[in-house]
């Protein structure tokens, strides 16, 4: 299981409120894309769900618990930009998660469980594509190359919760639709419950199954701190209804899309 609860949480820097009233309840499973304009606080819901943050007010809580006072194995997190070892090959770079949970002074791993750790690795390179490419560096890498990368290394932990963090938007068009097949049958085989930033409408539709806006709904131009972000959109998109939101909207039925309407 991996159900996540925002129970009435409030995050305040000094003066200024990020984020007000979140109350949700995103069931185990479910691929959750989080939309909004800049400076609303998506970064800062991410991190809440990270444990990089703690709410001023109210709870996070992972199946019903809340999270430890920082970042977990439960939880793997893909970047905008690649993060990945530059000294170390394909290979490494999936196999340090691995020796890093077995052996945290040394880092590594020796005969019958180094074995066990390399077949794991190789699986999940083989998984986003890259199981030609296991010996090299990321600088003889694509940028593509290098997400799929941190990709594998967010995965070789087996989270419960994968939190994506507009991973794909420093990517060209052709490359960022060969990454949306790639998560989206990742998802459903390890059956994980994603959190995704985006600012690509179309992206969000496209891969979440549920999609929330933050936005300031309230604003004061004397004191524009006074505000924080609340969910001004909560839209289910496994529902075979028309969802209109920002231009864009859902197929209201099969007939529709004979007839090319949208």
């Amino acid at each position: 299981m991996s159900a996540l609860s925002f129970r009435n949480v409030w995050v305040e820097y000094g003066g200024q409120v990020v984020l007000e009233r979140i109350n949700l309840e995103i069931a185990s499973g479910t691929f959750l894309s989080v939309v909004g304009p800049s400076g609303a606080g998506k970064s800062t819901f991410l991190r809440l769900i990270l444990g990089q943050e703690r709410p001023s007010i109210g709870r996070v809580l992972l199946d019903g618990a809340p999270f430890p006072a920082e970042p977990g194995p439960d939880r793997g997190i893909v970047f905008q930009r690649y993060s990945v070892f530059p000294h170390l090959t394909v290979l490494g770079n999936v196999l340090l998660g691995y020796e890093l949970e077995s052996e945290r002074l040394t880092a590594r791993l020796f005969g019958a469980s180094r074995r066990a750790a390399i077949e794991k690795s190789l699986a999940l390179i083989e998984a986003v594509g890259l199981g030609e490419h296991r010996d090299k560096y990321p600088s003889a890498l694509s940028g593509g190359m290098q997400q799929r990368l941190a990709i594998a290394q967010a995965l070789a932990k087996r989270p419960r919760v994968l939190l994506l963090d507009e991973p794909f938007g420093a990517l060209d068009p052709g490359t960022r639709a060969q990454m949306h097949a790639l998560i989206k049958p990742l998802w459903r085989d390890l059956k994980m419950t994603v959190v995704m930033v985006t600012h690509d409408i179309k992206e969000a539709f496209g891969l979440a199954t549920r999609l929330i806006t933050l936005d300031r709904a309230r604003r004061d131009p004397q004191a524009p701190e006074r505000f924080g972000a609340k969910v001004t959109y909560d839209l289910d998109l496994t529902r075979n209804v028309s969802v209109p939101i920002l231009g864009f909207r859902q197929a209201a039925a099969a007939s529709e899309n004979k007839t090319g309407v949208l």
